[in-house]
């Protein structure tokens, strides 16, 4: 398929904006562009069309089931876009006077009011972008309230099954990452925890339900032991989808929450955006809070780590999630995360025979299988599982992740799709790897029917080709 400026003619255009209606502004000398920039030259028939192709190319959830671990790729309900489409709140601008923006403010307090119940939290900020955006600015929080009171701490303490993000946050604060491994049930090594904190802890980054989907049993003596060393304890709410309505993080002894909005509540998310990684924080370190600093008001704190970012974030996912929660309501949250978690259990009973999982017992919401055997006997591994279920109509869910898990796949039903689907999909499966045992190699030249076969991985991410000419 050609690229848009391939199509590009000099003599095409079209009249897509209105003649501007105010006067032309003279850009000064040393800001102006030595020659005009580059834009493709088509008509709008040609655009129309271009931009369609491309959509055919793509996959997305109205395409096919899309089970991407760890990233609650579920439908959305459409309502709720309309709702963030109203021009109340699509033609807002952060600066208006405060009397023109009462309602969006009550958006705002109704969203985290909902979340704070949720997540069991004190406050609760919408200004991070998106969820390692919330991990920093919860880090953050730790780190000022550990400076607030002399204390030096200068180390985060992180699982090996953590979202990758994770160590990267605590680095980016300014902290040392201690690292401990998983015990053989694929949970907190309880005597690495014990081991690994002192006085210099500053705090745990944790997930749970964890990366494998499985909800730690000990989770109150992990976050009693980090509580008493003197260390925060750090919820990342990735995985909330799994519990939320059901278990509160605040109640199992984390001091901090992001939630991604764009994964459990209500925000089509994927190819960079939109996303929101709302932070809540038990009453300890609501003073260090982000500076409100926007017409919508609210208290800042002389205490307050500053601004993460400008006025409160993407706005219009937290309309999408207060639209959704409210719609659900104090029924409809639970049973959502119980059906995720049933929709899960499911399908990875179905698969067990042939693919069980890499850890035993029941799982949350996500599953993780490894295919080591598969690759050690017939050379068929979890990249080319991924690649043929692309010609069985599906997404291939996340391949390599967790680390602790070879050769990994991590399968998320998520609570929005039906029976007739996960029955679907778990025929594709086992279909797939009974394929792998007689002939593995067709296999290792799938795909046969996407848009893009086999690229060559290597050379894209050292090479990369990011514009044109």
């Amino acid at each position: 398929m050609k690229l848009i400026f391939e199509k590009s003619k000099s003599s095409r255009g079209c009249a897509i904006l209105p003649p501007c209606d105010v006067p032309d502004v003279p850009i000064s000398p040393g800001f102006a562009r030595e020659k005009p920039p580059a834009f493709p030259c088509v008509d709008e028939n040609e655009i129309s069309r271009h931009y369609s192709a491309l959509a055919k190319r793509s996959f997305g959830l109205n395409d096919g089931f899309y089970p991407l671990g760890s990233c609650t790729m579920k439908y959305n309900p459409k309502v709720n876009e309309e709702i963030a489409r109203l021009p109340g709140f699509a033609d807002l601008h952060p600066l208006q006077p405060p009397h023109t923006v009462q309602g969006c403010k009550e958006i705002l307090d109704i969203a985290a009011r909902c979340l704070q119940e949720i997540s069991g939290m004190d406050a609760m900020t919408f200004q991070p972008a998106a969820g390692a955006h919330g991990e920093l600015t919860g880090l953050l929080l730790f780190k000022k309230y550990h400076q607030s009171r002399g204390e030096g701490r200068n180390k985060i303490i992180i699982p090996d099954s953590a979202h990758g993000t994770n160590p990267a946050t605590a680095a980016m604060a300014g902290f040392e990452v201690v690292n401990i491994a998983s015990g053989p049930d694929g949970c907190v090594d309880l005597a690495a925890l014990k081991a690994a904190v002192g006085p210099d802890t500053a705090g745990l980054m944790l997930t749970n339900p964890n990366t494998l989907g499985l909800f730690d049993p000990n989770i109150l003596e992990i976050t009693a032991v980090v509580h008493e060393a003197g260390g925060l304890n750090y919820y990342d709410g990735a995985n909330l989808n799994a519990i939320m309505g059901i278990v509160r993080p605040g109640d199992m002894g984390f001091d901090a929450v992001h939630l991604n909005l764009h994964k459990s509540f209500s925000t089509p998310h994927g190819g960079g955006g939109p996303g929101s990684g709302a932070v809540g924080c038990k009453k300890d370190l609501v003073p260090f809070m982000p500076l409100d600093g926007t017409s919508l008001g609210g208290a800042d704190s002389p205490l307050s780590i500053g601004r993460v970012r400008s006025f409160n974030g993407n706005f219009l996912v937290v309309v999408r999630a207060a639209a959704y929660l409210l719609s659900l309501g104090k029924e409809g949250i639970p049973e959502a995360a119980r059906n995720a978690v049933l929709n899960a259990n499911y399908l990875m009973e179905k698969l067990r025979p042939k693919m069980p999982p890499a850890y035993d017992g029941p799982c949350m919401h996500e599953f993780v299988i490894s295919l080591e055997k598969l690759k050690a006997s017939r050379g068929v591994s979890a990249l080319d599982m991924a690649k043929a279920l692309q010609d069985k109509g599906m997404h291939p869910p996340t391949i390599y992740f967790p680390l602790i898990v070879h050769e990994a796949l991590m399968v998320e039903p998520t609570e929005t799709e039906s029976k007739e689907t996960l029955d679907a999909a778990a025929e594709a499966f086992l279909s797939l790897y009974e394929e792998a045992e007689k002939n593995p190699e067709s296999l290792r030249s799938a795909p046969k029917t996407a848009a893009i076969g086999r690229p060559d991985d290597v050379r894209a991410a050292r090479q990369p080709v990011v514009k044109y000419g």
